[in-house]
């Protein structure tokens, strides 16, 4: 035999030892993209909320400091400013984003 029949012959008996070898499981390309389209749309909106909501904790903090000074010390008002400014959430995860929108509904394709 040839030397190039002979390779041929070796990479089909290597090819179908590790096809027998591996477990064989269908590949679904959907599930992919879905988490690769999540992953963007995720950083794209924390590129645009992170800063945002930095900002408004900022003035909110400031805001609610300045309520205090100018009230005379009521801290009433103060406690509201800062408790509608505030808390989180600071980042966009998933999570909320399910929870804002919705689970998506499972398509059945049969």
């Amino acid at each position: 035999m040839s030397k190039p029949t002979q390779s041929r012959i070796a990479i089909i008996a290597i090819a179908v030892l590790l096809s027998s070898i591996a477990p064989i499981t269908p590949l679904r390309a959907e599930e992919s993209v879905e988490k690769a389209g999540v992953a963007v749309g995720l950083t794209v909106g924390n590129v645009l909320f992170v800063p945002l909501k930095a900002v408004s904790a900022a003035m909110g903090a400031i805001s609610g400091a300045l309520s205090f000074v100018l009230m005379g010390g009521d801290d009433e008002v103060t406690k509201q400013v800062w408790r509608d400014t505030l808390p989180g959430p600071y980042v966009i995860t998933p999570e909320l984003a399910k929870k804002a929108i919705g689970e998506r509904p499972e398509l059945d394709l049969e």
